[in-house]
């Protein structure tokens, strides 16, 4: 979100609103409703998600009421005032089954409430509005927000050592190219599916190992299997995302 405000402003789109949950709840129908009517943008980029996969696994008609409803009330405010929307997904809609690159129109079949949920809000903004963007996203990183990068070079300051997971395969994705990507869909009424990540595969460990390098830092990863470090929520094995569509 705020890679992406600063892109338009960037590119000169002077009205931006860039908004928080502070300003707007978007599992309220009626705020929803009434802020974007009120505003009346020519777009809305819906950047807001419940992200924290393994807690999202304890609480899952709040996680729907976030990743599915609030989307949903979005794109019916959108439809009223003919406005486009951009909707933020993940690779998390696909079970990461396989070893080929999931392209836009892969079957769906997220296995965690995470990913499920996300895929039911694309389903609502599909059947809603026409004017949409869905970018799928995965294994972004920035300066913003908590990721993986932030994560690890917090572990190299107190350890010699940490234990990264292997076997699990993405596409590191950086929050400005992607905000640049995305920003460049807004002036075009190329709607659909796209995949929003850069180039190239790798591992966590890989990652993280590259990470420490790149930062100098002298601490060593531990490869892990993925049973080896379980975690509440079940992780697609292979996130890579056809991304030909961009």
């Amino acid at each position: 979100g705020f890679d992406c405000v600063k892109e338009l402003n960037k590119r000169g789109y002077t009205d931006v609103l860039g908004i928080d949950i502070e300003d707007l709840d978007i599992t309220d129908e009626e705020a929803v409703n009434t802020f974007i009517k009120a505003y009346n943008p020519d777009v809305v980029m819906h950047n807001a998600a419940w992200t924290a996969v393994d807690k999202a696994e304890e609480m899952p008609e709040k996680v729907y009421a976030v990743n599915s409803l609030g989307p949903k009330y979005i794109a019916e405010a959108c439809k009223a005032i003919k406005a486009k929307m951009v909707y933020i997904s993940t690779d998390y809609v696909f079970d990461g089954n396989g070893t080929n690159s999931f392209e836009v129109n892969d079957p769906k079949n997220g296995l965690s409430v995470y990913g499920k949920t996300k895929s039911q809000g694309e389903d609502f903004v599909t059947s809603i509005l026409d004017s949409h963007f869905i970018v799928r996203i995965s294994w972004v990183f920035g300066i913003n927000g908590n990721n993986f990068v932030k994560t690890m070079l917090r572990l190299s300051e107190t350890r010699d050592e940490v234990g990264v997971v292997a076997d699990q395969l993405g596409s590191p994705t950086s929050a400005v190219e992607l905000a640049k990507a995305i920003v460049s869909l807004v002036p075009t009424d190329n709607y659909g599916i796209f995949h929003g990540t850069c180039e190239g595969m790798c591992s966590w460990a890989d990652f993280a190992e590259k990470i420490f390098e790149k930062a100098g830092k002298a601490t060593k990863v531990k490869r892990l299997t993925t049973e080896e470090y379980p975690t509440p929520t079940k992780r697609p094995a292979y996130s890579v995302l056809e991304n030909r569509m961009f």
